[in-house]
């Protein structure tokens, strides 16, 4: 294995870049990087590691790759250094950490994943210290992972990838673990959250792939294991978290509907808030994600639907782990929190949606009840965006454009009717016809609310390629846009006492068009940059995002 150099914190592939740091000589790139260049080592040890060295970032070297660098693997498995900032970070910007995960390595050895959704999950940081500016990353270790290091192949079932087996009475037993989810992956490499307690969890759709991670040196502490009884293999990729709760849904496959579950601080058990029954189709429809109001958790029922004979595949279908089944209809559910009744269940227009943004309750003069108003990243309801998240169609960004999007705003009566609406809450021309990777101001979860953050268009694209701020009540969106790069979620931070609701920064790690990566800061009122920060190697798209305070 080619040797990796360790100067305090920082772990440097030597094909990684060149670098004129007078600690670090110049080495030569090896002809062709694979995972034998790799320095892989334990991060889940029982001796917690002394505090790291924080040394000068190398002069970034930009790199000719056959794929943006978006779409690229990582070429080490951890760094950590100082980041050099170009403009100012907020004053009160003083303490805390910003958390980004999202897939980091798209192959094993010269196998390439098909899908997005497939990589390895490597956690990010953003660390404010007093004007200071501490990044890093780490791959976390999921036992996914762990065997594919080990074995240099696929051991478990990624969301399009399958393990390959030797002969049929081993493709027989890969079958029976499918079934029993000993097959199932637990690589999270979707979101991550800070529960009340204070513990930060890495998830993904699978139950098994939630893992405790450490905020500060990103070090993969161990499995975050149910204690309840609740069973299933499943649940919602994007729980909703308070300091005072977790409620999130798990699909029931067997008996088509969802179980909505809250679990309290310190806690490891859910319990059961109640059940919806699905009134459409064969089985559950996906639930990615789910809005909540301050007094109701909103249950989509999308005609993209779990399909029990396309996990049985051993090639991925169009549509992987789901079937489009438009004439099941699609509905939208609202429970009581506290009681767990069902107080609507309605039927909507078709729709797509991997995130909703947020919801509220509108009241009438009287102040009663009336409806409920849930907003989302919709697709249009074309299921066509799963496939187009395949790595070849991102990595050829002219064959495949990306699909149009849209706001879209549920209206959810509670009167009793039985039909619900659904329309664009705002011209989709105002962010580029494309809409994903959402985030506001969580002190305004469940309520109404006037702005959002999210990942538009600037076309031609085949992928979200600029930020927009999206203004409900005026109905327009400003965007940020440079050209060739491809942000990731852009994450709302509130300043600490502000009364108005986009005072605070926007925070998004963005894959540069010459190979590089940055963190980049907007103002969340005037949308403009306030401040970016370089890393000395590319990054990968990522995902999802959460900000740690400082206790």
């Amino acid at each position: 294995m080619m040797a990796s150099m360790a100067i305090g914190s920082c772990i440097i592939s030597p094909f990684n870049f060149k670098t004129k740091h007078p600690l670090l000589p110049i080495q030569q790139p090896s002809s062709k990087p694979t995972l034998s260049n790799f320095t892989i080592r334990s991060i889940a040890s029982p001796v917690r590691p002394p505090s790291p060295v924080v040394v000068p970032l190398p002069e970034i070297d930009t790199f000719d790759a056959p794929n943006h660098v978006a779409w690229t693997s990582i070429r080490q498995d951890r760094w950590e250094g100082e980041l050099s900032v170009q403009g100012h970070l907020p004053s009160w910007l003083v303490s805390g950490t910003y958390l980004r995960n999202g897939p980091g390595l798209w192959n094993i050895g010269d196998y390439n994943f098909r899908h997005l959704f497939d990589g390895y999950a490597m956690i990010v940081k953003l660390h404010f210290d007093n004007g200071r500016l501490i990044a890093g990353h780490r791959q976390i270790e999921s036992n996914a992972y762990k065997a594919a290091m080990k074995n240099q192949k696929i051991c478990y079932r990624e969301f399009s990838e399958v393990p390959k087996a030797d002969n049929f009475l081993a493709y027989v037993g890969e079958l029976a673990n499918l079934f029993s989810g000993a097959s199932l992956t637990d690589n999270a490499n979707t979101g991550v959250v800070k529960l009340g307690d204070g513990r930060v969890v890495c998830l993904t759709e699978t139950q098994k792939g939630s893992i405790m991670i450490d905020p500060d040196t990103l070090e993969t502490v161990g499995k975050f294991e149910y204690s309840d009884s609740l069973g299933g293999l499943i649940h919602s990729a994007h729980p909703i978290v308070t300091d005072s709760e977790f409620l999130t849904l798990l699909p029931d496959l067997l008996n088509p509907g969802y179980l909505v579950v809250r679990m309290e601080p310190s806690s490891n058990e859910r319990k059961v808030i109640g059940r919806v029954n699905c009134k459409g189709g064969p089985a559950p429809g996906w639930v990615h994600s789910f809005p909540v109001t301050e007094n109701y958790v909103v249950v989509p029922e999308m005609p993209l639907r779990y399909c029990a004979q396309n996990l049985l595949k051993a090639e991925p279908t169009p549509l992987y782990k789901f079937e489009w089944r438009p004439e099941s209809k699609a509905f939208m559910h609202v429970m009581c929190k506290a009681s767990g009744n069902i107080v609507a269940s309605v039927e909507v227009p078709l729709f797509i949606t991997f995130h909703f943004i947020n919801a509220y309750e509108e009241r009438d003069e009287k102040g009663r009840i009336t409806a409920v108003i849930a907003d989302c990243c919709e697709h249009n309801a074309n299921p066509v965006i799963l496939d187009r998240l395949r790595l070849h169609n991102l990595r050829d960004s002219l064959k495949y454009p990306l699909p149009d999007a849209r706001v879209g705003r549920f209206r959810i009566p509670l009167d009793g009717s039985g039909y619900g609406e659904l329309e664009a809450a705002l011209d989709p021309d105002e962010h580029g016809r494309g809409m994903d990777m959402c985030s506001f101001n969580p002190a305004y979860l469940g309520k109404k609310y006037r702005y959002a953050y999210a990942c538009g268009a600037e076309r031609p694209c085949n992928f979200p390629n600029t930020l927009t701020k999206i203004d409900l009540v005026k109905k327009m969106a400003k965007n940020w846009y440079e050209e060739g790069t491809v942000p990731s979620e852009p994450f709302f931070v509130a300043r600490p006492g502000a009364t108005e609701e986009d005072d605070g920064v926007v925070i998004s790690m963005v894959s540069g068009k010459n190979g590089e990566g940055y963190a980049l800061l907007l103002d969340g009122s005037t949308f403009e940059e306030i401040a970016r920060a370089k890393f000395p190697y590319g990054l990968p798209y990522g995902l999802h995002g959460c900000w740690v305070p400082k206790n």
